[in-house]
Parts: C-alpha cells; sequence; structure tokens
C-alpha cells in the first residue's frame, strides 16, 4: 500500500466532503465525539427504516444482529491490532473499565494502582469499589506525562503485595500525553499483576498493536477517533486473562447456550462479557466507521497526518507570549492542551468560539483549552487557531477588541408597531 503525504490536499478535501460536521466549524473535539462519516449515518438509517417499517420481531432480525455485531468486532479487532475472539461489544469505555475492574475478586485491603490524571471513566468505577468493598487507590503522580521513566517507576513503587490491579490510560486525557503502555504492562506483569487500559485517547487516533501491549484488558470507545455514534465502544481482553477473567454479571448474551445462563455456559471467548443487547443502527454504523477508516481513509495516513498537525499546533502555540502548553512534546497524541495567561479557560473557549467558531472543550477543574487535532482538520485551520489564540494572549478578557454583531430586525414585529 502507497501512503500519500500526509499534507495532500485534494485526498483532504475528498475526505472532508464525507464529514459534513467538519464543515459547522474547525471540528477539533474528537476527543469528545468525532465527525460521523456520511457513509455511516447512512446504513444507521437504512436499518432503522427497515425496523420501521418491517419490525424486529421476526427471527431473522436476531440473527442479522448477529452477524452485525461479528462484523464490529472484526472491524475493531482489525484497527486495535488483535484477534476477533479478544473484542467485546460495549456501549462505553467506562463500561469497559466497569467489566475490567469487576472481573477482579476484590477483598477489603485489596489496592489498585492508578494515576492522578484519570477520566472518572476509571476515578468514578474505583472510587465505587473503595466505598462498597474496602479496596484502597493508590494515585501515582505522574506530572503532565511526559516522563516515560518518571511514569514507570512511580507505578512500580505503587505496586504493593496487595495490589490486584494496575487500572489507567493509554493516552491522557487532561494533557494529551501518550503513556509507555507496554513498559507500566511489563513493570506490573513482573510483580503478578494485571492491567486495564483505558484507550478512550488512543483507538483511532494513534497507532494500535494490542497484543504487543499485553494488558488484560483494553476498553475504547466507538464515537471519538473511531468516528462511530454514541453508545457504542468494545473492551479486548487478552488470551491469558480469557483464561480466568469472568464478568461480575452475565445474560442472554454471555452464554454460547443463551437458554441455560450459568459459568459453565459462558462464551470461552470475549463475548461473555457481552450481557445485554445492542442498537442494531448503532452497531451497523460503528462497523461501517471503523471499516471506512481502514479501507479508504487509510489509519497509517491518518495517524501520520493528525500527528504532525497536533505536533505543529503544540509547538506554534508554545511559542506565543502568555500561552502555556501542557502537553508534553516528547510524546504528545493528538490532543493539544493549552492555557492563555488572563484568560478563564471557559472565556478562552468561548472566545474563540465566536471569533473562529472552534469546536473545542476546557479541561474542568483547570483553565486550559484542550484542542483534539484530528487528520480531517487542514494546515489553514491550525493557522487560525493559532492566530485567534495568539490574539487573545496579546489582551485580556477586558481588552480584547469586540467583534462587529449583526443586529437581527424582527420585521414582523417591527410591522405590527407600525
Amino acid at each position: 500500500m502507497v501512503i500519500p503525504p500526509v499534507s495532500d490536499p485534494e485526498k483532504v478535501r475528498s475526505l472532508r466532503a464525507e464529514l459534513p460536521a467538519v464543515a459547522a466549524g474547525i471540528f477539533m473535539n474528537a476527543g469528545t465525539c468525532g465527525p460521523i462519516p456520511a457513509t455511516s449515518a447512512r446504513s444507521a438509517a437504512e436499518v432503522a427504516e427497515r425496523e420501521l417499517t418491517v419490525g424486529r420481531a421476526h427471527p431473522d432480525a436476531y440473527e442479522e444482529l448477529l452477524v452485525r455485531m461479528d462484523e464490529a468486532r472484526a472491524s475493531l479487532a482489525a484497527v486495535l491490532g488483535t484477534t476477533l475472539d479478544r473484542i467485546a461489544l460495549t456501549h462505553s469505555t467506562t463500561e469497559g473499565m466497569c467489566l475490567a475492574i469487576d472481573a477482579i475478586p476484590w477483598r477489603r485491603g485489596d489496592r489498585v494502582v492508578t494515576t492522578d490524571q484519570e477520566h472518572p471513566g476509571i476515578t468514578a468505577p474505583l472510587a465505587m469499589l473503595r466505598d462498597r468493598v474496602g479496596v484502597e487507590i493508590d494515585a501515582v503522580d505522574v506530572g503532565d506525562g511526559g516522563d516515560e521513566d518518571r511514569v514507570v517507576a512511580g507505578v512500580e513503587a505503587a505496586i504493593r503485595r496487595e495490589t490486584r490491579l494496575v487500572a489507567v490510560s493509554h493516552v491522557l486525557w487532561t494533557t494529551g500525553a501518550t503513556l509507555p503502555a507496554a513498559r507500566i504492562v511489563e513493570a506490573a506483569h513482573a510483580q503478578g499483576v494485571p492491567v486495564a487500559l483505558d484507550g478512550a485517547q488512543a483507538a483511532g487516533a494513534i497507532p494500535l498493536d494490542l497484543d504487543a501491549i499485553g494488558a488484560e484488558f483494553y476498553a475504547v470507545p466507538g464515537q471519538k477517533w473511531l468516528l462511530g455514534p454514541e453508545g457504542t465502544g468494545a473492551v479486548a481482553v487478552s488470551a491469558a486473562a480469557l483464561g480466568w477473567a469472568e464478568p461480575s454479571f452475565a445474560g442472554f448474551f454471555s452464554s454460547a447456550t443463551p437458554y441455560s445462563v450459568g459459568r459453565v455456559h459462558l462464551w470461552a471467548d470475549a463475548r461473555r462479557f457481552e450481557s445485554a443487547g445492542f442498537h442494531k443502527p448503532s452497531i451497523v454504523a460503528l462497523a461501517r466507521s471503523v471499516g471506512w477508516l481502514s479501507m479508504y481513509v487509510g489509519l497509517p495516513w491518518a495517524h501520520a497526518r493528525a500527528a504532525a498537525l497536533a505536533r505543529d499546533a503544540a509547538q506554534r502555540l508554545a511559542r506565543i507570549p502568555g500561552v502555556t502548553v501542557a502537553t508534553p512534546a516528547s510524546n504528545g497524541a493528538t490532543l493539544v492542551t493549552f492555557s492563555v495567561r488572563g484568560w478563564d479557560g471557559q472565556a478562552a473557549l468561548d472566545e474563540l468560539g465566536r471569533r473562529i467558531f472552534l469546536i473545542a472543550r476546557r479541561i474542568p477543574g483547570t483553565q486550559r483549552v484542550r484542542l483534539s487535532v484530528g487528520w480531517w482538520n487542514t494546515e489553514d485551520e491550525v493557522g487560525r487557531v493559532i492566530d485567534a489564540v495568539g490574539e487573545l494572549a496579546r489582551h485580556t478578557p477586558d481588552t480584547l477588541p469586540r467583534r462587529p454583531t449583526i443586529a437581527i430586525v424582527d420585521a414582523v414585529a417591527d410591522l405590527g408597531e407600525r
């Protein structure tokens, strides 16, 4: 396969035409939800229309759902770098992390190692585990995540005899740093501890080879960098973990013989972690989006382009006086997080939205704005963001020149008054 240059304008224009949402503004928030390809939306609409007009009750509809779920698993396995039998479909990254955490037979006094930069998709289930069972949480201070040796050493030092799990993100949602996942897994395994990785900001954004990483669990969302619908996701379970990991709850889909559900009836593969059904239009759209990324866009090209654009944005932002970039230069992924001196994070984001129609987000509890730089973004868009941030940095919220607004006259009301 010949990979076109990452700056190929013709390819970018062609692909952007298939992502209508990127025309709504400078779309830099795939870290929350990515733009849905038109082909995926059409596929979902066709299935939904068929369910409306023909119904969902015929036995063939259930058999089709199973086939569609297999298609989604297969497309995800190819992108994640693993095999079909390791993939269980979920409804979110958080659900995948909960399944991983609950697969451990916890006892009071057990410990879990995480970092101080985690998303509620990890911190919330761990807090519930602490409150419900009495498990202790050891959060490693990793700074911005840029010092890989510090991260690995911190995880190693935090593991004790009572540690039953290491649960961390592959890419930090706060700073965009890519943590050394394989090294963390190696360090944990050296002490006999399994690992669950949150891949919310990694799957679809950076190259992945889960079999090489070796974590027992790897949870991903469908709606972010994989460009699928909300309410979709997956968790990959390692071959070794399939030998011992069991779900804490089960249902119709968990069993190879669904009308005889019990431990001996669970699927031998990762499907044992699928307890409930799925929205067929969404599963079809997820498979279509992931397949579109793999076969039409080309993931090597997409990964290289997004990384180059994000790196350029981070470097140019860092050169602006008054702007502080939190994303480490050494191992940033596709998230670029920054703050502007004198500006509240939400105020800065709102102003950028008004001035250049930037679609991004802020990091709660900080003054930072986060850009999710995608392969669909153009060099011109990155330049416009840099220029607009530079303008904010030269002013305060009180001194920034206001842009003229357009007065909308209600013609009907005006005529009525006359």
